[in-house]
């Protein structure tokens, strides 16, 4: 059982007046689940965060699963704890009284579940985005006619990241789910749906009568950002594609109807509102109004709404992002094409993103099975003991390498290693991988769009690592920006919620609550910086 870390910011509250416009986030991720609640000033009121259990088949190196109840019970506990601590502080705040505008949810993108309308009960443990068991999928499917061959549809490769590969998989494995989708009576019953479409059947749904489940009869919807990771989706219409799905799915042997798919909504709209008795109280009735995937979710918190406007997210993966427009903007270098966000009936808003499977999650590999230190911070410390990394490089490619490379058959591997290297060396290694990858996709940006980027937002758990941040700025050569509101991936759910209610009108009055707290600058020389890429580069290749 994980503990739930509940806080609650007072002088945040009184800011905002008597009385205050309240939105609440429900941040799904991928170790944690957390819920806040924001002020009309884009400030954190409170917050609570609960982590869930990391489920790695024993038998199955590289596998990943989650169990969606526990999510979902965890999701339950943040928001009572956030309610509780509201109403137990000195402003004795009940959201009874005083109810939220609206909720906001940003969730694991591609993580994938299917589960039962009528029971609730989920047919399998949700696969989750860096799971590589769906490796050979994909490469069956690509074989031949290649991993590009969906791209222009689609905006994405052909890989074991999206879900479309693990619907797939679950179809193929599953025999509960194959005999209730080859029945008649029982297919129309099958959900197939992104952790975002789970919470919000549970948010607006009813308790099941059959034990060990969850909510039933809830609204079956996602966003366009969540769709757009499917391999489902065509990225012109931004509808579910019949041809698309045969061609991912057609070897299981199993077909499902496009109604097992859930509604495509836009980013900021009325999703359904929380149901009577569906396990929280004091936020029954309020309406669902925002549904963005994180790194989406996390664009639009930095206030990235104009074309060249981008921002690095550091979480257990690594993923910068780019505001290409009104238009999608095909990629040749490796990096996807994706829906940035839609507000409402406006037309949508496109972007470019490299993604990289493993950046905080390689901290905690070596906190978990190295055990060369204790959290997170102690990298910092033991990387900072040494000046550089003495040309030892460190390829975290537990997963394969994701963008802009795409290929599940790398290994992670040490490169350069001599009997003088200590942990420390190790600890710099490790935060250094970040700041590597995200160069490898920043170059890529740049060959794809001829956008050369000026300063780089970042946001996330690394950002607190100002070793990693210094040196990511280094190796770039642009200004790397730290906001004041750290936690933008729920503050961008949390935009996209109120905008659609009317807490704020439009784009330019939650552009100018943004605020810089800190920025790195540059100071590595250019013969250094090239240096220190050349070896990237080459023990990149050593991992493929």
């Amino acid at each position: 059982m994980f503990d739930c870390e509940t806080s609650v910011n007072v002088d945040v509250v009184k800011q905002a007046g008597p009385s205050p416009a309240l939105i609440g986030s429900i941040d799904q991720g991928t170790s944690s689940t957390r819920f806040l609640v924001f002020t009309r000033l884009g400030q954190i009121a409170a917050s609570a965060q609960m982590e869930h259990t990391q489920i790695f088949p024993e038998e199955h190196a590289g596998w990943h699963e989650h169990d969606p109840i526990e999510i979902w019970e965890n999701t339950c506990t943040c928001i009572k704890k956030v309610v509780g601590a509201l109403k137990e502080s000195e402003l004795a705040i009940d959201l009874k009284v005083t109810p939220l505008k609206a909720i906001g949810i940003t969730n694991q993108r591609e993580t994938t579940i299917a589960w039962n309308s009528k029971t609730g009960k989920p047919y399998f443990n949700a696969i989750v985005w860096d799971c590589v068991r769906t490796s050979g999928i994909a490469s069956d499917i690509a074989d031949g006619l290649g991993k590009d061959r969906l791209r222009d549809k689609t905006g994405l490769p052909l890989a074991s990241y999206f879900a479309g590969t693990k619907v797939r998989w679950l179809l193929d494995n599953v025999p509960e789910l194959r005999s209730d989708l080859q029945n008649k009576s029982k297919c129309n019953q099958v959900r197939f749906g992104t952790i975002d479409s789970w919470l919000v059947y549970q948010l607006t749904g009813s308790p099941s009568s059959h034990i060990g489940t969850a909510n039933v009869g809830g609204d079956f919807v996602t966003d366009v950002t969540n769709a757009s990771r499917w391999l489902f989706m065509d990225l012109a219409t931004l509808r579910w594609d019949q041809d698309l799905v045969d061609q991912i799915c057609h070897g299981s042997g199993v077909s499902f109807p496009i109604t097992c798919l859930p509604e495509i909504k836009s980013s900021s709209v009325i999703f359904g509102q929380c149901a009577t008795g569906f396990g929280v109280e004091e936020v029954e009735g309020v309406k669902i109004a925002g549904v963005l995937g994180d790194q989406h979710a996390a664009l639009f918190g930095q206030g990235a709404f104009e074309p060249g406007e981008a921002k690095n997210t550091y979480g257990t993966g690594l993923f910068l992002m780019m505001n290409t427009g009104s238009v999608p903007v095909p990629s040749s270098h490796g990096l996807l094409s994706t829906v940035a966000y839609q507000l409402g009936d406006e037309s949508p808003v496109y972007a470019l993103e490299g993604s990289v499977s493993h950046s905080g999650s390689t901290i905690q590999w070596l906190r978990d099975q190295l055990q060369i230190i204790k959290d997170a911070a102690e990298s910092e410390t033991l990387a900072k003991q040494t000046n550089s990394n003495d040309g030892l490089y460190f390829v975290p490619a537990f997963a394969g390498l994701f963008a802009p490379y795409w290929r599940s058959d790398a290994r992670a591997c040490i490169v350069g290693m001599t009997a003088s290297h200590t942990k420390c060396h190790f600890a710099r290694a490790a935060l250094e991988a970040g700041a590597y990858q995200t160069k490898d996709v920043f170059d890529a940006i740049y060959a794809d769009s001829n956008v050369s980027l000026k300063e780089l937002r970042v946001d996330g758990g690394g950002t607190a690592n100002n070793l990693l941040m210094q040196f990511q700025t280094d190796i770039l050569g642009v200004p790397v920006v730290k906001p004041v509101v750290k936690e933008t991936t729920a503050l961008g759910a949390a935009f996209a919620a109120g905008l659609a209610v009317g807490v704020w009108k439009d784009l330019s009055e939650i552009k100018v609550l943004w605020q810089e707290e800190e920025r790195f600058l540059p100071s590595m020389d250019e013969a250094a910086r090239k240096k220190n890429v050349k070896g990237w580069k080459k023990a990149a290749g050593k991992s493929m």
